[in-house]
């Protein structure tokens, strides 16, 4: 069983089993609420026998994207059990497949400051994962509509095909699509005479 949680959008979480049947899901669509739900969402779903964690690494806010981040990892040390770090925008996909989606899948997902982040999808590889053609990025908005929710049991759908066939779709880090703003301080100024 694998138990999948994301905070890139709203807060997600969702359990599958071996079969890819969805056992518990959850979810909330605030997109600043998560540390007040995580816990509560996950302790909703989590059942016994849980072999691996699947991590929805963004791309995201940078607060969000690290309460869902920590929390998954938290799970997983606590039980002994591997994380898998998964795109987010490849749960998005995988949900419109499942949806009998055809042809090129333009993942859009609201990225704050009037931006917006955009992956594209054709289609599923050998492994029976969609097929990444454009990797994300960020734009200006312009209108688009964005996607606010994201199926959990999407991720952990991906995760586990990338598990079965020992691939890695993202690093360990979450993918952020702008440098912080946060900046080290200059040297101080000089002051009087």
């Amino acid at each position: 069983m694998i138990l999948a949680v994301d905070t890139s959008l709203g807060t997600a979480v969702a359990v599958i089993d071996a079969d890819g049947r969805t056992l518990a899901a959850s979810a909330t669509t605030d997109p600043l609420g998560h540390a007040e739900v995580i816990g509560d969402l996950m302790a909703e779903v989590t059942r016994p026998g849980i072999t691996h964690v699947v991590a929805g690494m963004g791309p995201g806010p940078f607060t969000g994207l690290r309460i869902g981040i920590a929390a998954a990892r938290a799970f997983a040390l606590g039980r002994g059990i591997e994380v898998i770090p998964v795109p987010s925008h490849f749960a998005i996909a995988q949900a419109a497949l499942d949806d009998g989606a055809t042809g090129p899948i333009t993942v859009i997902t609201d990225a704050r400051r009037r931006e917006i982040a955009v992956s594209v999808f054709d289609g599923v590889d050998a492994d029976g994962i969609p097929r990444l053609v454009e990797p994300a990025h960020l734009r200006k908005r312009d209108g688009e509509q964005v996607t606010e929710v994201l199926s959990a049991s999407a991720l952990a759908t991906v995760g586990a095909r990338a598990l079965a066939a020992g691939r890695l779709l993202a690093d360990a880090e979450p993918l952020y699509l702008r440098s912080p703003d946060v900046v080290q301080p200059g040297a101080p100024k000089r002051v009087g005479a």
